[in-house]
């Protein structure tokens, strides 16, 4: 088991947002890499916990060959950009936009008096030179709801062998998962047992910030809980 707390990073930030950067993998970032943060898994390789200030905004800016996820955890982000523009979205709703070989350009603008909060992801894309495209979710309040990957047989999702998912426990509730996790609370505490070999397990109870890298968990809400988990399937 691997720990992070996102309150033992130094805050940072552009623009008109204020984040903590808790994994800035090798492949994207070499030498910028903050030797603090944990690298990705799978093909994700960065993750922050942001905050845009009233009014704020990223300003506009472009991408190519990543996958650009947002999740929106308080107020609202108007989306402005080459896909989609003017969506408008509110706490709870994620946003997934494919960059492919194609590009986008985009701008996440908060427009209320008050801070929002928004978590940001990024994923390799498998195949480069894909058409860019965008998707929008919004998860259900109570068990799993995957936003990333999957196979070329469905559409819902951008396919991956990077497993993206937002999972909400209400108290009391239990939830298992097989192989290596990558899980980051967003809100709530949950009780977290890493089977280490038979009969031996680790435990930790993780809080809202804590960024947590397990294999083979059991994980038990101690109060409502809302949390990321990425893994990876071969």
């Amino acid at each position: 088991m691997k720990i992070l707390s996102r309150e033992s990073l130094p805050l940072g930030g552009f623009a008109g947002i204020v984040e903590h950067r808790l994994v800035t993998d090798s492949r994207v970032f070499g030498e910028r890499k903050k030797p603090e943060t944990f690298e990705g898994l799978g093909n994700m390789v960065y993750l922050a916990d942001a905050k845009y200030n009233p009014y704020g905004a990223s300003g506009m800016h472009s991408h190519s060959e990543v996958d650009v996820i947002s999740i929106i955890i308080e107020g609202r982000v108007s989306h402005e950009g080459s896909m989609e523009h003017g969506k408008n979205l509110i706490a709870g709703d994620v946003q997934v936009q494919r960059a492919g070989g194609e590009g986008f350009s985009h701008n996440e603008i908060n427009p209320d008096n008050s801070k929002n909060r928004m978590l940001q992801v990024w994923a390799l894309p498998e195949e480069k030179g894909q058409p860019a495209s965008y998707k929008t979710y919004t998860p259900a309040d109570n068990g799993i709801t995957r936003i990333y990957g999957g196979d070329k047989s469905q559409g819902i999702t951008f396919d991956s062998h990077t497993l993206i998912d937002i999972v909400y426990l209400k108290a009391g509730e239990s939830m298992a998962f097989e192989g290596k996790q990558l899980a980051y609370m967003i809100t709530g505490n949950i009780g977290l047992s890493e089977r280490i070999k038979q009969n031996t397990t680790n435990t930790f109870t993780m809080k809202e910030g804590d960024l947590v890298l397990s294999d083979n968990t059991q994980v038990t809400a101690t109060s409502d809980a809302h949390f990321l988990v990425v893994s990876y399937t071969q």
